[in-house]
């Protein structure tokens, strides 16, 4: 059984400039990632899905494969990543070559280790999904969460207004790093979540959004930390 790891990487971005190729403590951030996905023996093949040839250059340097540049359609703002991966395996698939999973890996995931990797696809052999992915636990119950209306704080939940909280359901969120899938039902449905996903819980030192600098700056913080790092 083949699989694939694709790394989407676009030339665009807003919020943080050259995002998926800025220095993370020394290196590409996007070199983590491919590093990530070759160390851990999973994959016939890592790609970087790029249309870019500066992400390009620097994905072959780290060890990934481009072996063609991303369509016009897929690379902009409004583009899914369903629609990328798709491109990625109908490209594959017209040069003869065919995977029965594949693992979509975002260039801005320094924390994905090599072990995180196996406990999903593990997970992904071991049950009947279609899809698995890693999740992060909220740190305060949702149940207990607000809105504002106007100047005014009200309850989502208001029959849980007196709920102690060790009583409510933990409840978790996307950690957006990477998901395995079977892709042929992936490319039957074209969707990473299903009501067949699994999923594998992380901690909050190896999980981190980055959108802005600041994010950045926390992401970094939280690498040292879990790598012992000055």
């Amino acid at each position: 059984m083949k699989s694939l790891a694709i790394i989407p990487a676009r030339g665009g971005s807003k919020r943080i400039p050259r995002k998926n190729i800025k220095d993370f403590l020394g290196k590409p951030i996007i070199a983590y990632t491919i590093e990530a996905a070759l160390n851990s023996g999973l994959f016939e093949e890592v790609m970087v899905s790029t249309d870019d040839e500066e992400i390009a250059a620097m994905a072959r340097q780290y060890g990934a494969v481009v072996p063609f540049l991303r369509s016009p359609e897929t690379s902009d703002d409004f583009a899914t990543t369903a629609a990328v991966l798709s491109e990625v395996l109908q490209k594959y698939a017209a040069q003869g070559r065919a995977f029965d999973y594949a693992c979509c890996l975002y260039p801005t995931a320094p924390f994905v280790t090599g072990k995180m990797l196996s406990e999903a696809y593990g997970k992904l052999m071991a049950g009947d999904f279609d899809t698995v992915f890693p999740v992060l636990r909220y740190s305060y119950p949702i149940w207990r969460s607000l809105r504002v209306e106007g100047d005014r704080a009200v309850l989502n939940w208001p029959e849980h207004l007196e709920s102690r909280s060790q009583d409510l359901p933990p409840a978790f969120h996307d950690a957006g790093q990477f998901y395995w899938f079977r892709v042929g039902r992936f490319l039957e449905k074209l969707a990473l979540f299903t009501d067949r996903s699994g999923a594998i819980e992380l901690s909050e030192l190896e999980v981190q959004d980055i959108d802005s600098e600041t994010d950045w700056k926390l992401a970094e913080l939280k690498y040292k930390l879990l790598h012992h790092l000055d």
